[in-house]
Formats: C-alpha cells, structure tokens, sequence
C-alpha cells in the first residue's frame, strides 16, 4: 500500500519561496503519474501540478511560471518548488500517485501553505 508524506510547507510572505517534498513508501514510483493538489479554505480540492512517468510536466494556468514540479525516483521523493508565492497559494498541498488509468490513490495528511504579509 502506497503512503505519502508531506513535508516543507509554512508561513511566507508574498513574493517568498517554499519547496515541499513528498516521500513515498510501501511501493517504488516509477510507475507512477505523481500529482501535487491543494486545497484552500471553503474551496474543493485541486490540481496543482503533475508529473508522469516520462517526465512531462502539467501546471493548473494559475501557477505557471511559478511552481515546478520534479520527482526522483532512485529516493521515492516528489518536489514542489514554489516561487513568487501569493496569498491566493494559501492551501494546504497534498501530494498522491496514479497509475495512468487508475484513480488517485488515498490522500496523505498535507501539508500547510500560507502566504501572508
């Protein structure tokens, strides 16, 4: 069974920079399409970035430019770089796995975002 953690987030100032990590345990990665959602207060819960087997990389429109999403598979880690972080990123961040045509598989804890002056 596939466990997620999430790890890195906090408090940061708008224009500031977080990297959050994800270590996956119970299954090796590379398989995987590797997914980073978030999900801010009173709002469902979203994608933020992916990353498949390959290596081709997907952004939601509003964090273009600004977040890259990485993953090795050697250490079973995922990577969210954020930059230029605004107060709308404000969001707790989940990360999770897939098989390309599976479903997600069961959430992690996540691990909170906030962006503050």
């Amino acid at each position: 069974q596939v466990q997620l953690v999430e790890s890195g987030g906090g408090v940061v100032q708008p224009g500031g920079s977080l990297r959050l990590t994800c270590e996956i345990s119970g299954s090796h990665i590379a398989g995987y399409i590797m997914g980073w959602f978030r999900q801010a207060p009173g709002k469902q819960r979203e994608l933020a970035a992916h990353i498949t087997t390959g290596g081709t990389t997907y952004y939601t429109d509003s964090v273009k430019g600004r977040f890259a999403i990485s993953r090795d598979n050697a250490k079973k880690m995922v990577y969210l770089q954020m930059n230029n972080l605004k107060p709308e990123d404000t969001a707790v961040y989940y990360c999770n796995s897939r098989y390309e045509s599976s479903l997600w598989n069961a959430w992690g804890q996540g691990t909170q975002v906030t962006v503050s002056a």
